[in-house]
């Protein structure tokens, strides 16, 4: 994906000269400074593996530098107290930018997620395969516990009818 690409409002149509903040962390990140934590994320991910020094047709050490400074930018921005500090030392200020107020993004995602999440965002993970697998061993262990717990006591000539349930023995 190109930095031109307009799929990510965060992202700006055209990154190259046209931004103050070109050369500062979210010129690394190829975002605008009012990017949301989640737009951070993405951006280092995706651009971590297109920088990686394993992965990438650079030159190795050209891929070295811009891959530190790529971890540089995100371990700064990621988090929301250096990433303040940092937006004072650069000139940005939030104030000037219009953003909802918390509690109505709040309010948004939680009508329409259906609750709060622990995650950004509610599609940002799913179940993966290991986690299928092991509530599919969760519900096979219940079901056969319940099976076995029957089959002992009709082996034992127990009722297999709860008589607080069925007083007539129906």
């Amino acid at each position: 994906m190109s930095p031109t690409a307009n799929d990510n409002p965060s992202r700006p149509p055209q990154f190259s000269g046209q931004n103050r903040f070109t050369h500062s962390y979210y010129g690394v990140l190829e975002l605008y400074p009012s990017a949301t934590p989640l737009d951070i994320r993405r951006a280092y991910r995706e651009l971590s593996k297109r920088y990686h020094p394993d992965t990438t047709l650079l030159a190795a050490d050209i891929a070295t530098v811009r891959f530190q400074r790529l971890n540089e930018a995100y371990a700064t921005l990621s988090n929301p107290d250096r990433r303040a500090i940092y937006d004072l030392q650069i000139g940005y200020s939030r104030w000037n930018v219009i953003q909802a107020p918390e509690e109505s993004v709040a309010k948004i995602a939680s009508d329409k997620f259906g609750g709060r999440s622990a995650y950004l965002d509610p599609s940002d993970r799913p179940l993966s395969a290991g986690e299928i697998f092991a509530l599919g061993l969760l519900g096979l262990t219940l079901f056969g516990c319940l099976g076995l717990a029957v089959l002992i006591a009709w082996l034992r000539g127990d009722p297999l009818i709860i008589p607080a349930l069925f007083p007539n023995g129906a």
